[in-house]
């Protein structure tokens, strides 16, 4: 399987859009803006932020500052290519999640991390993890959303969103590396991968970073007013748990 920044540096064009478009976008990402509030005002960091969706999201909600970081180069380009249309401020750096040491310690007020942690193994999600509570200041949030560990145990290799964790079980496939793949509404499939982990790593790995509070925890999937956009879209993950989102407080 390639390396994750090689898949989206092919595919980078697939990922870019200014409106929903894949599954996450309806029932992910909007549940985990939303645990980033209050967001005006506040500087923040996207970790893995792709080519720009959350980034711009956050800026229109009234962020002084945001920095987009991520390991491929396709991405970043793609969202420069958006800002230069936009013109919303935010920059765009190549990086690796797991070494923040650019950055000063207590410099961000929210750290982002939309679906990085599903391309990290145990230990580096780890390390990252800890240079996240680095890079927080006091009272500062850190919100971060994965596939939900049950996914792939519980629906097929099927449309709309699945990762083939074969040959596997929940506890004898952790840390292995996996494909998968999410489709747009427009029909257009796109690569992704899954570096498989249980609830008990991500705790026990937040733990070990540093972050010694309860997090808020949402389990997201499929809602009503969800499946009443486009039933056939969304009907397959009906009633399946699809992300894990957590906020925690620095």
């Amino acid at each position: 399987m390639e390396p994750p920044q090689h898949l989206y540096d092919t595919s980078a064009a697939h990922w870019v859009r200014r409106e929903p478009q894949c599954v996450s976008d309806y029932t992910g990402r909007p549940a985990v803006l939303a645990l980033c509030e209050p967001v005006a005002g506040r500087r923040v960091l996207d970790l893995g932020c792709g080519e720009g969706y959350c980034a711009r999201q956050l800026c229109r909600r009234g962020a002084r500052e945001v920095l987009g970081l991520d390991l491929s180069t396709g991405m970043p380009q793609e969202a420069e290519a958006q800002e230069q249309h936009e013109h919303l401020g935010i920059r765009y750096l190549h990086g690796d999640a797991t070494d923040l040491s650019r950055f000063a310690s207590q410099t961000f007020d929210l750290v982002l991390a939309m679906c990085l942690f599903n391309y990290l193994d145990l230990a580096a999600m780890t390390t990252c993890m800890g240079e996240v509570a680095r890079v927080l200041r006091l009272g500062g949030r850190f919100v971060f959303a994965v596939p939900h560990p049950a996914l792939p145990f519980l629906h097929p290799i099927a449309p709309p969103l699945y990762f083939a964790v074969r040959p596997g079980g929940y506890f004898s496939a952790r840390d292995g590396h996996f494909p998968g793949q999410t489709w747009r509404r427009d029909g257009t499939p796109l690569e992704v991968q899954l570096r498989h982990k249980t609830l008990e790593d991500y705790f026990q790995a937040l733990q070990v970073a540093g972050f010694g509070s309860l997090p808020v925890v949402r389990e997201l999937h499929v809602t009503p007013e969800i499946l009443a956009i486009d039933p056939a879209f969304f009907g397959p993950v009906l009633d399946v748990p699809l992300h894990l989102a957590l906020a925690l407080t620095r």
